[in-house]
């Protein structure tokens, strides 16, 4: 296989588990590039990234939760 091929099938395939993850998270923090942005929308399906996108944002909220109780319990109120 040549460099040439390799290039095309990496443009052709689908991003992978921990390029979802990233672009979520980028998207998250408002840093997307747009070169990974027009990866995302040309490669990517819609679902993987509202379930990305939605784990994310539970983790996250459970995340805020549990520092909130932290900081409750140790300032006695």
């Amino acid at each position: 296989m040549d460099a040439n091929n390799a290039k095309t099938q990496d443009k052709d395939t689908p991003p992978g588990f921990f390029a979802i993850a990233l672009s979520t998270l980028a998207a998250a923090v408002g840093v997307q590039s747009g070169r990974n942005q027009a990866r995302d929308f040309s490669q990517g399906k819609v679902g993987h990234y509202i379930a990305a996108g939605i784990i994310f944002t539970v983790a996250f909220v459970v995340g805020l939760v549990l520092v909130v109780q932290k900081v409750l319990e140790t300032s006695g109120l």
